[in-house]
């Protein structure tokens, strides 16, 4: 070791540290050299020399880049490695520009207006045109403008902003998708639903699947030269719905939307107070004493012991970014929304993903992801049952605790109250669990050897499940302590996928004849398996429904609740369009599709569809009209069918049955369906007349269409004679049309010393008439279809009024009844000579009455200043009827059958005889109230501002790039011009189609009414809102 010390003592370190720093010296030169770079300023303006804030300045071939300035300045760090830069400069609404640098340190660009940016694109089915070259029929809306509208769906951003295109509520519960008609219902007993194309892939999933935060744009395909394209997918009309994506050229954004807001009630159902319930009573001679829990002073109101303050929150965070070659974009989502109902709410969590690449001139790939995952719980608590409770019944026990059932006159209710409900946890409880998976893979070639030829792959998988489970445990709703529990579990699985090729051909020659055209091949298959079991006599509540193989009572496997099925469809496709110095256009398509629905003989069918399209602007005796800047008239014919048949509709069926043979039973089997191999396609046959115009300066643009839709083989049954051994076969035998009228404007009003006041108005009207039925009918009386009327009306009797003292002919039109005071209706048969009537009022004076409105549309207005913006969105209705079962037989005077409350209404007495409703003493026993469902129809008009939302945009902070805006939004909060609402405070929208939840059951006729039963109460909502991208 010493001697190692001094050999080191030796060592001339002067030497060595000046050896050592001349080499650092030369590395550190060395690299200096390699990193050095140069700065490279300049200022990027328009045409008109006024600086351009937000261009992005690129580095050509690399990811490093700036944005410039509010003046238009910019500065770029640039490596000075001697090899040849190139700077692009891009922005929306301007043609790219590319600098080579040279050894330049300070480059000016000016960017010149590109008008084929500047006009609207219009996704079109496999494609995408200019609006002012669309020649079919398309309504559009940008994802920038649903966003103004927080909301949980996309259905409730869309309602009242497309012309032509109707959103109604089948249910209030949170999560609940929407009826969607695109120019009314077309066939009697098939889907009336569209087809919804998400990035190009016909969707299988429910609308609500898809999260309105991932929209760039929605475009609404209305008419048969547009949707022939999808040909038998598109009979009822086509949504295209493009999900964001990442922008050429853009650095790397990330994106933050979010708000949270509260839900109050819109109206509590008008029921009787106590006070008044018990007036009621003593007029109505049957219901005049009182059960254990029922006592003349009590008032107890259930609505307000059972409803809450329910929440809804959103977050969403996304990141995006581009290059020149590719691009991205990945997002995440979540949303909670609550019921005013205890328990009730629906959960989603979202994840997004779509990536676009190129790889070097001639080849693209890229794939999109939407997948999300819900939970639904609640349903098991209904308004239903809170309303059938007596305000005359005491709910608390003499300690103040809380009845489980309260004893009444007529039987023993459960009592409803948001804190029993709430504390029941396992004991009550009804849970879904989704999960759905869209997923798209595509590969592109150009084609290098023919300009503007390309050939596409597209590739679509999906999957969706639903998983879902309830429990009631033992005497929960039951004034029957002893009543078993019961469990129920039920699932269904999709599968679904979809394989497209598709060569397009896109050129423009001599900068006037532009050429597109594309052929598709594609192939598809869905997959579809759904059952449910239920099990009673759980042994322990925590059982709940996951192990129902544990049950004492017995297990249940219904036929009815287990399907399977598996479709598949095979099309060609061609479309070409052709135009002329965008002033003569035409697009003509044709399309065939092979079902495997159908039998040998009627699998394959073609569809034409053509329109033509003269933009007069463009004429040169229109070029000295200065206030029209566009003028353009379109025609289109087209054809399209509905595969609408069950996927085994034409094979022979066989059913199970039990045969009792003596003393012991056999199953054997009896034909319940006949083979039908005619069965075919329903056909539509649509012509469309449309005029596009925009006026003013660009100020002022819209839209005005006729059209005329003509639905042929609509399948129904036919009776058959009962020696057949089945009562009726499947026929394509009858046919309806819709006609109507769409009208679209919008514009800026105001632009002036920074104040901007935007609006928009849509208004459409819609007739639909049944031209014939099965076997030469002229009506179906139990399915309400009636040859020469609507498809959807009401067949029920017409109220005029009350009988009152001194009427006329009353006791020869209601001989042997006690009718003073009860409802009247219209009497339709002869008179004597002598102006009596010929006979009593019986089942032919029942009315044929259309629910179709006269008209409805939507408007909206945004008026902004200095970075504030105040908006509305509305909706309106005029004519037409809705249903109303809390006023009809279910809610007024129905007081057996465990209905104790009563709406509030304004009945007849002796000293009241200028009242609406009947007289509660007329009725002597039962529920048998004459005629009582004439009370429950309505006007069904109204005038709606569905949101108010008030924002204020942080414009200080675009310099920096960063993106700033807070808003605060109304939601629901007026009503006018509405007889429901004037009558009953309550939201005219509110379970729109269908009865869910309703307080009697309905037949299938009554569920294409506007219904409005005993759903869960819609809210007003208070929102507040955040939308932050840097």
């Amino acid at each position: 070791m010493m001697k190692t010390i001094l050999q080191l003592q030796k060592v001339n370190w002067r030497w060595v540290f000046a050896r050592t720093a001349l080499a650092a010296l030369l590395i550190l030169t060395m690299g200096l050299g390699a990193f050095a770079q140069s700065t490279i300023r300049g200022k990027v303006s328009d045409e008109a020399g006024i600086g351009l804030p937000g261009v992005n300045i690129l580095i050509k071939g690399t990811t490093t880049g700036t944005t410039s300035d509010a003046n238009g300045s910019y500065s770029i760090q640039v490596p000075a490695d001697g090899g040849a830069r190139i700077l692009v400069f891009s922005f929306i609404g301007y043609q790219t520009v590319e600098q080579t640098i040279d050894g330049r340190t300070t480059i000016d660009v000016s960017l010149t207006t590109d008008v084929t940016a500047l006009s609207e694109i219009v996704v079109i089915g496999y494609g995408e045109q200019r609006k002012e070259a669309v020649t079919g029929s398309v309504a559009s809306i940008s994802g920038d403008m649903m966003r103004d509208i927080p909301s949980t769906n996309i259905s409730q951003a869309l309602q009242g902003r497309l012309p032509g295109v109707e959103f109604s509520q089948t249910s209030s519960q949170p999560g609940a998708a929407m009826q969607i008609r695109i120019r009314g219902s077309r066939s009697l007993t098939a889907s009336n639903d569209p087809l919804i194309v998400l990035d190009g892939i016909p969707f299988v999933g429910s609308i609500t699947d898809i999260n309105p935060n991932d929209i760039k744009s929605i475009d609404v395909l209305k008419d048969a030269s547009a949707t022939a394209i999808y040909g038998s997918r598109g009979a009822n009309g086509v949504i295209l719905v493009t999900t964001n994506k990442g922008q050429k050229g853009q650095k790397a954004r990330v994106s933050y939307n979010s708000f949270y807001g509260a839900k109050k009630v819109f109206a509590k159902y008008p029921l009787m107070s106590g006070p008044d319930m018990v007036k009621l009573r003593e007029l109505n001679v049957p219901y005049k004493t009182y059960g254990q829990d029922e006592a003349q002073d009590v008032d107890t109101d259930w609505q307000d012991l059972l409803y809450r303050t329910a929440t809804i929150t959103s977050h969403d965070v996304g990141i995006s970014n581009g290059t020149e070659n590719g691009n991205y974009n990945f997002g995440i989502g979540y949303l909670l929304d609550q019921a005013v109902i205890p328990t009730q709410q629906y959960s989603r969590y979202t994840l997004r993903g779509t990536v676009d690449q190129g790889i070097g001139e001639h080849f693209r790939f890229g794939f999109t992801t939407n997948s999300n995952y819900n939970i639904t719980t609640g349903t098991q608590v209904n308004v239903g049952g809170l309303l059938r409770m007596n305000p005359v019944a005491n709910p608390f026990n003499p300690d103040g605790s809380w009845k489980r059932t309260v004893r009444t006159a007529i039987d023993e209710p459960w009592v409803y109250s948001k804190e029993i409900v709430e504390n029941l946890k396992d004991e009550w409880l009804s849970e879904t669990r989704g999960f759905a998976s869209y997923n798209s893979l595509y590969g592109e070639v150009k084609l290098p050897w023919v300009q503007g030829l390309k050939y596409r792959f597209n590739l679509g998988l999906d999957y969706r499940q639903s998983n879902g489970g309830s429990y009631t445990g033992q005497g929960i709703t039951s004034t029957n302590p002893n009543t078993v529990s019961v469990a129920s579990v039920s699932n269904s699985h999709t599968y679904h996928w979809l394989a497209e090729n598709v060569v397009s051909y896109d050129r423009t020659f001599a900068q006037k004849h532009m050429i597109n055209a594309v052929a598709l091949f594609s192939t598809e298959q869905n997959k579809f398996n759904r059952s449910r079991v239920v099990a009673r006599d759980i042994p322990a509540d925590h059982f709940q429904f996951y192990n129902l193989g544990q049950a004492a009572g017995e297990i249940t496997m219904a036929p009815g609740e287990q399907w399977y099925e598996v479709w598949g469809l095979m099309s060609w496709m061609g479309r070409a369009m052709y135009s002329y110095n965008d002033r003569y256009m035409i697009t003509a398509t044709l399309r065939s599709d092979g079902s495997s629905r159908l039998a040998e003989g009627n699998k394959w069918y073609t569809y034409p569809a053509v329109s033509v399209g003269w933009n007069i602007s463009e004429e040169p005796f229109m070029q000295s009209i200065a206030p029209i800047n566009l003028l353009k008239l379109r025609v289109g014919y087209g054809q399209t069918s509905n595969q609408a048949v069950n996927p085994y509709a034409t094979l022979g069926r066989l059913d199970t049955r039990p045969y009792n043979f003596s003393s012991t039973y056999s199953t054997g089997y009896l034909v319940s369906q006949l083979p039908n191999p005619n069965l075919g396609w329903e056909f539509s046959k649509t012509t469309n007349l449309g005029l596009d115009f925009t006026l003013l300066n660009n100020r002022l643009s819209g839209t005005i269409e006729y059209y005329v839709t003509n639905t042929e083989n609509l399948l129904l049954s036919k009776g058959l004679p009962p020696t057949s051994g089945v009562s009726s076969v499947t026929e394509n035998v009858g046919r309806t049309q819709n006609k109507g009228i769409e009208v679209s404007l919008s514009g800026t009003i105001l632009d002036n010393n920074g104040w901007t006041l935007d609006a928009g108005l849509n208004f459409y009207a819609n007739r639909n008439e049944l031209i014939s039925l099965a076997s030469g009918l002229e009506r179906n009386e139990g399915n309400w279809w009636f040859v020469g009327h609507p498809i959807d009306v009401i067949f029920d009797y017409e109220r005029i009024g009350l009988w009152q003292e001194g009427d006329p002919h009353r006791n020869i039109l209601e001989p042997g009844a006690n009718t003073l005071g009860m409802i009247k209706v219209k009497y339709t048969g002869s008179y004597n000579p002598d102006g009596t009537p010929t006979r009593a009022i019986d089942a032919q004076d029942r009315q044929i009455m259309s629910m179709l409105p006269d008209f409805q549309g939507g408007f909206n207005t945004r008026l902004a200043y200095k970075g504030f913006d105040l908006s509305t969105v509305g909706v309106f209705k005029r004519g037409g009827i809705l249903n109303s079962t809390l006023y009809g037989g279910g809610g007024y005077l129905n007081l057996l059958n465990g209905r104790n409350g009563n709406v509030d209404v304004d009945y007849w007495t002796p000293d009241n005889t200028g009242a609406k409703y009947p007289n509660p003493e007329s009725v002597r026993s039962g529920d048998n109230l004459k005629y009582a469902n004439t009370m429950g129809y309505f006007d069904a008009s109204f005038l709606k501002i569905r949101t108010i939302t008030l924002g204020y945009d942080f414009k200080q902070l675009k310099d920096r790039n960063i993106n700033l805006r807070v808003y605060f939004t109304a939601q629901n909060p007026f009503v006018m011009f509405s007889p429901y609402h004037k009558e009953s405070g309550m939201d005219p929208e509110t379970n729109s189609f269908g009865n869910e939840n309703a307080a009697v059951n309905l037949s299938d006729n009554l569920r294409r009414v506007l219904t409005l039963g005993t759903n869960t109460p819609s809210t007003r909502n208070y929102i507040l809102g955040v939308n932050f991208s840097f």
